[in-house]
């Protein structure tokens, strides 16, 4: 299979000649060892704790498993040997040379927890999602994303028009690496091994789920609710559970990356209706499959595509952020005349009001709700509707039409 270049690796790349351990996390099979494994020099010793005699010696003995496998050294699936963060520690305080360790890791809540405690100041922190459209385009841009009418343009001139066929052809896909051009039939299949190896068992071991009946029927009523504000009580329905075990399943899934919660905007200068986060999936192809929409003219032309639309765009903005030079803080809207604004984009203490819709052309009197970041006296950026149009049009000096594939 050729490599697909990720638009991770120039800040891993960066992180790694300032910190002495690196940790890429993200959801199992998105690419971190692979990724890794590409950037690693000749001499970098690679070990993974899915291997039961080498797990076992690293959660019983950490010093001998570092004298047997000597850094620099790529660890795989650390998480389930949390006993190597203190030696790992010993080693970075007896070590000035940067770059020497390697992690990865899927199941973030506990992993995190015991890295933070551990290896304070002495750990890079990443995240690798699944592969975006810019990266299967094999387009990748040197400068941040800018909402201004002239950096689209820029943007558009390297960028094939926004084409609705192919949009739908990478939402249904998805962009977990082994089903980049596989038949329909071998990506229900993918998926469903998926769903029954990585994710029951990693689900068990994360969250103690052991329930695999209950918790598919979770999966499907999490997909359900695709781009919409989270509802426990309708989750717990959908799985005959509790609301409460509604709640920390979620947590479980949003720990093992398989699903993203946008908060909503929090700000005393703007009331705000909504505390719910809303839900997206980190993989629309994951999605589409639990939601029974199998081929892309299926859920192309089905009554959830503009939830699809909304949960893509979302999602690259996501990927997007994850790997830019600048650090920005992505919410939803909504106050208490039911204004809903789909995402405040926070940067620099400038937010970039954003509306998604699947039209080529949607109304452009959408913007309008955009005022009432005016009227709350926060500083207003360059926004606009995210849509299935061709190529950047001005709506007004602010805010424009943006192709969803310059995202």
């Amino acid at each position: 299979m050729t490599y697909i270049s990720r638009e991770l690796e120039r800040k891993f790349l960066k992180l790694n000649d300032f910190f002495k351990v690196i940790l890429v996390t993200g959801a199992r099979q998105v690419g971190k060892t692979t990724m890794l494994k590409h950037l690693a020099e000749d001499g970098r010793t690679y070990v993974t704790m899915d291997n039961a005699m080498v797990r076992e010696l690293a959660v019983s003995d950490p010093q001998l498993f570092f004298q047997t496998w000597k850094p620099p050294i790529l660890i795989d699936e650390v998480q389930k040997a949390p006993e190597l963060f203190e030696q790992i520690k010993i080693i970075c305080d007896e070590n000035d040379e940067k770059g020497l360790i390697w992690l990865t890791g899927s199941q973030q809540y506990e992993m995190i927890k015991n890295v933070r405690e551990t290896l304070a100041g002495r750990i890079g922190i990443l995240e690798l999602y699944s592969l975006s459209a810019r990266e299967k385009s094999g387009v990748i841009f040197d400068d941040d994303l800018d909402f201004s009418l002239t950096a689209l343009q820029t943007r558009q001139r390297r960028l094939p028009k926004n084409d609705v066929i192919q949009v739908f052809q990478h939402i249904c896909e998805g962009g977990m690496p082994q089903v980049q051009g596989i038949d329909d039939e071998l990506r229900q299949e993918y998926f469903n091994s998926y769903i029954e190896t990585y994710l029951m068992r990693d689900a068990t071991e994360a969250g103690g789920i052991t329930d695999a009946v209950r918790f598919r029927r979770f999966l499907t009523g999490c997909a359900s609710l695709v781009s919409e504000q989270v509802n426990y009580t309708t989750l717990a329905e959908s799985a005959d559970i509790a609301p409460s075990t509604a709640k920390q399943w979620l947590r479980v899934l949003e720990g093992l990356h398989i699903v993203y919660l946008l908060m909503p905007f929090s700000n005393n200068a703007l009331k705000r209706l909504s505390k719910t986060p809303k839900l997206y999936f980190c993989d629309t192809g994951l999605c589409a499959y639990l939601s029974m929409w199998l081929t892309p003219d299926t859920l192309r032309n089905g009554a959830a595509s503009g939830h699809f639309y909304e949960n893509y765009v979302v999602m690259e903005l996501v990927k997007n952020y994850a790997y830019a030079k600048s650090k920005v803080n992505l919410t939803w809207f909504r106050d208490s005349n039911r204004k809903e604004i789909d995402v405040f984009i926070e940067e620099n203490d400038v937010i970039h009001p954003l509306e998604i819709k699947k039209s080529a052309s949607p109304d452009r009197r959408e913007i309008k709700k955009y005022s009432v970041i005016d009227k709350a006296s926060l500083n207003r950026g360059c926004g606009g509707i995210i849509c299935m149009c061709e190529e950047p049009i001005p709506i007004d000096q602010d805010n424009c039409f943006i192709p969803g594939n310059l995202i």
